[in-house]
């Protein structure tokens, strides 16, 4: 029997069926048409976003992957459309957040001759993705698309780019789909000898006073929590996160030490410098953990989960490596640990905590009562008002740092941010995935206002998609993080980062999106309340104040010992 001869766009939408894609973020334009014009007979099969820039059809995908642990999927046109999206990409990359950005290329036929809109996407893209691959032949795409998801999913997730010629696009091909078989694992992703690791990582951790669990986005990605909590709980271990493993373990557990690193809490910062064993569980050693690497943990021996090789001993020397996924390793650990009460080590995280509390938790928070109001105020009070149970969506700067600090979590995958890039405009278009991945979670964009207007046009995707995400904009007018370091380290010279800025309100307004303005702290707790009980989006504008800092704070390159009140 004949099979059916079908071209390659629809080859395309047939493949990413093939694979449970239902949702995906994009733009369209000249070279892209053909695809497009194949998913208009294929609407009532996908949900289609249309977004207002391709940098954040890649921010919506990755929202939508860190939400619901699925393979976010974006579309861009060839040429702008395509090198738009590489901030995007790159953050996806250090985030390991998986990813397929399928973008156009011109023709087969008109390659290397500078064609309207031509750009060599994958030797651009390459640096930043786990793998980069040019479609000329709409035979190729069932096995590409198959081996795209593969590659994203597998091992340390990542973004993969497709660069789909119009060539493919329009070609005739008879239509097969196989999900990918590797003939060899792509890279080790599990120790050979698994269980006698575990056994030696158990009788360190037995055998240690003072071990602190280090929690990174591992252990999200890779299902861990339940483990994670186990071995604290059957260890009487701390447990310390980096800003992407927050919400790995309830904030309220009662071993949860808090956020650790340059921006994070006393205690952490305090026990890694006092711990004579740190468990790092899916985590890399970013130098926003570490600090000054040759102070780092002086007193400590390392065990090294990960699944990722090129992480051991890369920034922080390994005493114990053991590669594999996280949910696995830890469960093959928790039957060799023996229950221990380690009451001094509880005893010296309380009070790191408490010291914490009298000299910078309980001033932000109580500070004025009546006058202006705090970022740290301000997602305080947002923290109380969803009770730990939104996922809170943030940018990056001193908001995104209040936010982690102030925020509470009683649900995995609750907070969403860039990490590794650390990419302003993220936010938005982050929670609008997000909220379409999980519509039933309340999700909340937490933005500053230099932030937001790097995508503020994301406002019309909201209007256009009726996306029910809630905005809180803390709007102090100033570049805040830059600002702070100015302040600290710069002697106040405040080079361009004081932000003259529209009228948000306004603009939400134009863009049919309820809105308010609160000014003092009075009037704090009922905007939100009134803006968490509305249906649709809502974009609340907090005034905060406008030099405030975020501490403690270990300053770049120095030891967690010299942190910063």
């Amino acid at each position: 029997m004949t099979k059916k001869k079908i071209n390659g766009a629809e080859a395309l939408l047939l493949s990413l069926l093939k694979e449970g894609v239902d949702t995906m973020f994009g733009y369209p334009g000249g070279t892209i048409i053909p695809l497009y014009d194949q998913l208009y007979t294929y609407a009532d099969r996908f949900n289609h976003i249309l977004v207002r820039h391709e940098q954040c059809a890649v921010h919506a995908a990755e929202g939508y992957s860190r939400a619901t642990g699925k393979v976010g999927v974006c579309i861009a046109t060839a040429g702008p459309g395509a090198t738009n999206t590489v901030t995007g990409i790159a953050d996806a990359y250090m985030d390991s957040t998986p990813i397929v950005c399928i973008t156009a290329q011109v023709g087969v036929e008109k390659l290397g001759t500078n064609f309207f809109q031509e750009a060599d996407t994958i030797s651009i893209t390459i640096p930043v993705t786990k793998w980069s691959y040019q479609i000329t032949s709409a035979s190729e795409i069932p096995q590409i698309v198959a081996k795209a998801f593969y590659i994203a999913r597998t091992g340390r997730p990542g973004p993969v780019l497709i660069s789909l010629t119009k060539t493919a696009q329009v070609e005739m091909t008879e239509f097969e789909y196989g999900h990918y078989r590797p003939i060899n694992v792509l890279g080790e992703i599990k120790s050979a000898n698994i269980s006698s690791l575990a056994k030696e990582a158990a009788k360190m951790i037995n055998e240690s006073k003072r071990p602190l669990i280090i929690a990174g986005q591992g252990v999200i990605i890779s299902g861990a929590e339940r483990q994670l909590c186990n071995l604290a709980e059957m260890g009487n271990i701390p447990v310390a996160c980096t800003l992407m493993g927050l919400s790995s373990i309830p904030t309220s557990h009662p071993l949860f030490a808090g956020n650790v690193g340059m921006h994070g809490n006393l205690a952490p910062n305090m026990m890694t410098q006092q711990s004579d064993l740190i468990i790092a569980i899916g985590m890399r050693f970013s130098d926003r953990v570490t600090g000054d690497t040759a102070r780092y943990a002086p007193n400590a021996k390392v065990i090294h989960i990960d699944i990722d090789k090129a992480e051991f001993n890369k920034n922080i020397k390994t005493h114990l490596a053991i590669l594999g996924d996280a949910a696995e390793v830890v469960a093959t650990i928790l039957p060799k640990i023996k229950c221990k009460t380690r009451t001094k080590w509880s005893t010296f995280m309380k009070e790191a905590w408490a010291r914490e509390r009298g000299a910078v938790i309980d001033k932000a928070l109580t500070g004025s009562q009546k006058g202006d109001i705090s970022m740290a105020q301000a997602v305080d009070a947002l923290s109380k008002a969803v009770g730990g149970e939104a996922i809170i969506v943030t940018d990056v700067g001193q908001h995104q740092m209040f936010s982690a600090r102030y925020s509470k979590f009683n649900k995995t995958r609750s907070m969403i941010t860039s990490g590794g890039l650390g990419t302003m405009g993220y936010g938005l278009p982050a929670a609008i995935g997000a909220k379409i991945g999980v519509p039933d979670r309340e999700v909340v964009a937490v933005v500053g206002d230099g932030g937001l207007q790097m995508s503020l046009q994301e406002l019309g995707t909201i209007m256009q998609s009726g996306v029910g995400v809630k905005i809180v904009l803390l709007n102090n007018s100033f570049l805040g993080m830059v600002r702070q370091w100015q302040e600290l380290f710069f002697m106040r010279r405040y080079s361009f980062t004081h932000m003259v800025n529209p009228d948000f309100v306004k603009i939400a307004q134009a863009y049919d999106i309820e809105c308010e303005r609160v000014e003092k702290y009075k009037n704090l707790n009922k905007s939100l309340e009134k803006m968490l009980s509305h249906k649709g989006a809502y974009l609340l504008e907090i005034k905060t104040i406008k030099e405030e800092n975020v501490f403690p704070m270990v300053p770049a390159g120095a030891s967690l010992d010299d942190i910063i009140f």
